[in-house]
């Protein structure tokens, strides 16, 4: 504005001192007009594009202040949310890792049980098939005495003879080992089952009483006590067989659960983990 202002004023004052020229006269006051002219035009147009410069500006200042105001507030408010998610991401990490340290003791300790549960079912089965094939055994033992003294008592002779008058078990059984109908083997065996079935029964009245005192005078004679033997034998192996098979049932539903369990703890444990991961990767 001073500068176009200003250029007016120099053509008005020129215009009044010197009288303008004859068309045809190119006086030096002439020149000197047409440079002030000159000089005008151009104050005036430097003036127009200082004034769009200043406009523009202007417009750029005013349209920056407002979006300073804008990128202030949306800063404060962004600030805040982060704050807000630090906060809440913070809750949420500790939370998971107070999660992860209860799983992992979890899973440690069904991994223990299920370990110490199977070491015992191993114990019991070792166990159960010792005691199988020693009652089997003596069951087979017991059916093979029984059936030769029955052939035996059918017969006649010094062997029968022998028998009938035998004052004990074992006395009959030797009897039976002479004649090599058993083997020693087995009468041993089963003297000695006799006499253990004998001192069980009685209890402390026939302790250290032998097994030959037992059964001298008995009417049922040696097969009957062999008879009976077989089927405690046979009781034993059935309530064995019995108590393994729940065993075994009971094992195997104990670490079906185990394993489901520890298995599902892993899939925690591992979501778990991965949701710490997201929510460190949050806060940073």
């Amino acid at each position: 504005m001073k500068v176009m202002a200003l250029g007016t004023t120099l053509l008005l004052l020129t215009s009044a001192v010197f009288p303008a020229a004859s068309a045809g006269e190119a006086s030096p006051i002439g020149k000197v007009l047409q440079l002030l002219s000159d000089l005008q035009t151009k104050i005036i147009g430097e003036g127009e594009e200082a004034m769009k410069t200043y406009a523009a500006f202007s417009e750029w200042c005013e349209e920056r202040s407002k979006n300073l105001g804008y990128e202030i507030k949306t800063g404060k408010s962004e600030v805040a949310d982060l704050k807000s998610t630090i906060e809440e991401e913070t809750a949420i990490a500790s939370s998971l890792e107070s999660k992860i340290e209860k799983l992992a003791g979890s899973i440690a300790t069904d991994e223990a049980d299920l370990k110490a549960a199977t070491v015992i079912r191993a114990k019991e089965a070792a166990d159960f098939a010792a005691l199988e094939k020693e009652l089997t055994d003596v069951i087979d033992t017991l059916e093979r005495a029984i059936g030769i003294l029955e052939k035996e008592m059918q017969k006649s002779g010094a062997s029968m003879m022998q028998l009938n008058s035998a004052g004990s078990i074992a006395e009959a059984l030797g009897v039976l080992v002479k004649a090599s109908a058993l083997s020693s083997a087995d009468a041993k065996q089963l003297t000695a089952l006799v006499q253990s079935s004998q001192e069980s029964e009685e209890g402390d009245s026939s302790l250290g009483a032998p097994a030959g005192d037992v059964y001298k005078g008995q009417s049922r004679g040696i097969i009957g006590t062999l008879e009976d033997l077989l089927e405690k034998a046979e009781s034993q192996l059935a309530d064995a067989r019995k108590t393994e098979t729940a065993d075994l049932h009971n094992f195997e539903v104990l670490k079906l659960s185990l394993e489901d369990q520890i298995k599902y703890s892993k899939k925690e444990l591992a979501e778990a983990k991965q949701g710490n991961a997201v929510s460190g990767e949050k806060k940073a």
